[in-house]
């Protein structure tokens, strides 16, 4: 094998858990087919969920958000079944508040792998997860050759929303790259554990290098960044003249209902053009129609079978515009590699109207080719902000903050923490009754 294949895909849940049977059906619907109509099973599959699970649940974590996770594992494991009856193991399963991440190998591929280095951050309301992102920094070895390998950065994120938040957005991405900081470096996974020191050293691969270059950007390390990015087609909200606008299925390219005409408004192509967020990354072509946000019955349309064989139509809710905000970039090159590193972009689609949210899911297939692990000039990183040196002691607050505001929201929001509250009064009156019958006997 001289390349690792990577399907990504990224996808809102808008709160709800999915429905297991159709996200599995229509998971590879993205994925590349070759000529005779088979293809290879992917080395790596990786999910960036946002709106993972309510509120409370995704604040408090552990059991809470246990079963949101447990649904999307049980569908990759099904598609991947039906499709190759290849067996994929969950390597990396975590969350930085509301936003998740997933990654699964092959089961010939994981023996290989590094173990994962986790970063979080939140830049939502007051620094906490409701906006965040979520980071794994993981390595493949060749078998039979730990120098030969890829260097994966791999960043689930949740931007910003409203067509009039664009600098907001911007300035996650700056918090993503100031303080989404790598600082449990690991020992990679090598059979040349006999090597000495001096070599070790001149092999770093992603992971070790974690402590010398602890943020997103490395030397070496193929970065990919995936997530509900929340960039618009427009900096204002849509009037009524303006729904009459919006992109319809059955319109030709020369058509303006055609959804390319909307795609020269997209504030993310703008304002990456100019250099005002995502410095150094890119993203493949877009040939699909807008991600967001698609109204409810558009949802009950995609839930029933008889529609499978209508004319596709969209159905958008009218006070938003139609976007892309669903998004899959990427280094084209990692810094201090060459050209024979290049990401190979296979394919980059999306995925149905899921009948459980407003988003439609997006997938990017890429080929990542092994190269030999060297050491590298360390003046090829391209960080375009330098690591806020408070990032540690800033997460510590704001998951504080997470923790407490989630047992309120579970508390006041939510059947089981109504039912507590219910059961402590009750209990808290019954006491005082006995009490109070105690010293007036």
């Amino acid at each position: 094998m001289d390349s690792l294949q990577l399907y990504f895909v990224t996808y809102n849940c808008a709160l709800t858990l999915i429905d297991v049977e159709h996200f599995s059906r229509h998971f590879f619907d993205a994925y590349p087919v070759t000529d005779n109509s088979s293809s290879t099973s992917p080395d790596l599959i990786v999910l960036s969920l946002q709106e993972i699970a309510p509120f409370a649940y995704a604040f408090l974590g552990g059991s809470f958000i246990t079963p949101y996770f447990a649904a999307f594992s049980e569908a990759v494991t099904r598609a991947t079944s039906e499709r190759w009856g290849t067996p994929y193991v969950n390597v990396v399963t975590d969350h930085s508040g509301m936003t998740g991440l997933m990654i699964f190998a092959r089961s010939d591929v994981v023996d290989n792998l590094s173990p994962p280095d986790i970063a979080k951050v939140g830049f939502g309301f007051q620094e906490m997860g409701n906006k965040g992102a979520v980071g794994a920094r993981i390595s493949y070895s060749a078998p039979n050759a730990p120098q030969t390998g890829a260097d994966l950065t791999i960043v689930a994120a949740h931007l910003a929303p409203m067509e009039d938040a664009v600098a907001r957005r911007n300035s996650d991405w700056r918090s993503i790259v100031e303080r989404l900081v790598f600082s449990d470096a690991k020992t990679p996974i090598s059979e040349n554990d006999d090597n000495d020191e001096s070599e070790s050293a001149a092999l770093l691969s992603g992971n070790a290098r974690s402590t010398k270059y602890p943020g997103i950007f490395a030397p070496g390390n193929h970065l990919f960044l995936g997530g509900d990015l929340n960039y618009r087609t427009s900096n204002r909200f849509p009037s009524k003249q303006d729904i009459l606008r919006f992109p319809q299925a059955d319109a030709e390219p020369n058509d303006p209902l055609h959804f390319s005409h909307l795609l020269k408004e997209d504030q993310l192509k703008r304002e990456m053009s100019q250099s005002r967020c995502f410095h150094g990354l890119t993203e493949a072509p877009i040939s699909f129609p807008p991600t967001y946000k698609y109204h409810s019955e558009a949802q009950v349309a995609a839930r029933d079978p008889s529609h499978a064989d209508k004319p596709p139509q969209w159905k958008w809710a009218s006070h938003r515009w139609p976007s892309w905000c669903d998004r899959i970039l990427f280094l084209n090159t990692p810094p201090g590699l060459g050209d024979e590193s290049r990401v190979k972009v296979l394919r980059y689609d999306a995925l149905p109207v899921s009948p459980t949210s407003d988003h439609r899911a997006v997938a990017l297939t890429v080929s990542i080719p092994l190269s030999t692990r060297r050491v590298l000039d360390e003046s090829q990183t391209i960080a375009p902000f330098p690591i806020d040196p408070d990032w540690a002691s800033r997460r510590d607050v704001a998951r504080r903050k997470e923790y407490i505001a989630g047992c309120l929201a579970y508390l006041g929001l939510t059947w089981e923490g109504n039912g507590l509250l219910l059961a402590t009064g009750i209990g808290i009156i019954g006491a005082w009754l006995v009490v109070r019958s105690l010293y007036s006997a």
